[in-house]
């Protein structure tokens, strides 16, 4: 089993790269610890209720919380095949724990991407977000606005603005990213499979920079 990790801040495009990756041909199962977490938390499972104050105000949901999501998930199709992993891990124990998990299936991480995106212009993607709270289409306000504001083109749903979106709250989150993940990107720096993908400019560019390097490792 190959594992790959889309690393970077709240807002730096993970999961707009990751959804590139796989419509480009990538042959890996996405793993999203943020949308995992959304869905446990919009069902009001148990898991979901213990992360949703620490989403709120843009804290990390504890360690144990998303291991159990991600362990759940490999063993669904027996750790078979490549995972790319989005946003995860984001602490040290983490990464050390995911190390254990994917053992267990027997992969390993072949790659890291960090992607790097300056803060002001991640304030800006995320606090322009607007998510339809009954399809999940995302837009934004300036970039990509609905046609009619507040309704969603897709399915007519009310287009609204996530709690944890507003200005304040990701810059709380930057915060705590920066103090929590310094020594991810150092475990995995120093193991070798790090790379750092400027991620400012569109989707289609960082997707192509990773291919690149993908095929690159591939061809070692």
């Amino acid at each position: 089993m190959k594992a790959i990790v889309l690393l970077g801040a709240p807002g730096a495009g993970k999961g707009t790269v990751a959804a590139g990756l796989l419509k480009a041909g990538e042959e890996y199962a996405h793993v999203s610890t943020g949308d995992m977490l959304r869905e446990a938390v919009r069902e009001r499972r148990p898991v979901g209720v213990q992360a949703k104050g620490y989403m709120e105000k843009g804290e990390l949901v504890p360690d144990e919380i998303i291991l159990e999501l991600v362990r759940e998930r490999l063993a669904r199709d027996g750790g078979r095949g490549g995972y790319l992993f989005d946003g995860f891990p984001r602490t040290l124990e983490q990464a050390r724990q995911l190390d254990a998990v994917l053992a267990e299936f027997g992969g390993r991480i072949n790659a890291v991407f960090l992607l790097s995106v300056p803060e002001d212009v991640i304030v800006d993607r995320i606090s322009g977000r607007r998510i339809c709270q009954k399809c999940g289409a995302v837009y934004h306000v300036r970039n990509m606005p609905p046609r009619v504001e507040g309704v969603c083109d897709r399915c007519g749903g009310a287009v609204v603005q996530r709690p944890d979106d507003n200005e304040t709250t990701v810059r709380n989150r930057l915060a705590v990213y920066r103090r929590q993940t310094e020594s991810v990107i150092a475990f995995y720096r120093e193991r070798g499979v790090l790379f750092e993908i400027p991620a400012a400019g569109s989707p289609e560019e960082t997707v192509a920079v990773i291919r690149r390097r993908l095929a690159a490792i591939r061809g070692i």
